[in-house]
């Protein structure tokens, strides 16, 4: 495994990966900037501080698994493993092109460094259970991590796979949710209205924690004792992690539209100069 990044290295990451993701879903003319932005910092914690991982070795059987269940959302997911060393940053130009390893939704078939293909909301969380209680039965100490995202939770696969997770008393399991409270036709609460997120799945005898999922040391300390109580108490935690779509682009934050919409090229222009901008605040 490699060295850790200091946190500074972290922000800088952060700010390239929103870079690299909308250059990809601009160069692609599709993709889902809204959730793959809101999504990096919990991206860029697992991969650079908390998952046990070795890209050298992407099927290493003892390594941490991390199951992307909004998986509409890979643009971000693959300029993290671009950087972390999965693959050449140069291949994040073939998103969604035939052949590409690189489609528009994750295919572990195809790009190195994946655990599990997504992209049908709702089937990521029974995946994650199936892996952990695997581990279990194989006698390894391998965590798993699925990353939902708060619309997705309207699913009820989603909560048959939460009250199996109790029942079994995985505590090799941690669930983050990217509670970004919107979804693709306007907001969760106008949608469905599953609030209070962190009452529901505690309902379902999760550990649960809250923490701001773009305060990158919160999510990286959050993120750590969730698996050390997951293994402690022999039951899964749910991580409510509270972001903003679209983030980082004042023009995108909390707007419906950018849940599926590349940027014109005006707009991508203007988006990279903000992030720029941001370089410059210290990334503040």
């Amino acid at each position: 495994m490699s060295k850790q990044r200091a946190p500074a290295d972290l922000a800088h990451l952060a700010r390239k990966v929103r870079r690299l993701s909308l250059i990809m879903i601009h160069g692609a003319g599709m993709g889902h900037p809204g959730g793959a932005l809101s999504v990096v910092e919990l991206l860029v914690a697992l991969y650079f501080r908390v998952m046990r991982i070795a890209p050298a070795r992407p099927t290493w059987r003892e390594r941490d698994r991390l199951v992307f269940s909004k998986g509409h959302a890979c643009a971000a997911l693959y300029a993290v493993l671009a950087l972390r060393g999965y693959f050449p940053e140069s291949d994040l130009k073939e998103l969604g092109r035939i052949d590409s390893h690189l489609q528009s939704h994750p295919d572990k078939n195809k790009t190195p460094g994946l655990d599990a293909s997504s992209g049908a909301l709702g089937q990521g969380l029974s995946l994650a259970v199936g892996m952990a209680l695997a581990a279990r039965m194989r006698g390894r100490d391998y965590t798993v991590y699925a990353l939902l995202g708060d619309g997705e939770c309207d699913c009820g696969q989603i909560w048959e796979a939460a009250m199996a997770a109790s029942h079994l008393a995985l505590g090799n399991l941690v669930a983050v949710v990217d509670a970004n409270r919107m979804q693709a036709k306007g907001t969760c609460r106008e949608i469905m209205a599953i609030e209070p997120l962190a009452e529901k799945w505690a309902a379902f005898r999760w550990n649960v924690t809250e923490t701001d999922g773009h305060d990158l040391d919160a999510v990286t300390r959050t993120l750590t004792s969730a698996r050390e109580r997951a293994g402690r108490t022999g039951r899964p935690v749910a991580v409510l992690a509270h972001t903003v779509k679209g983030r980082g682009v004042s023009f995108m934050e909390n707007v419906t539209r950018w849940h599926n919409a590349p940027p014109t090229d005006q707009e991508l222009e203007a988006a990279l100069k903000e992030l720029d901008e941001l370089r410059e605040l210290g990334d503040a």
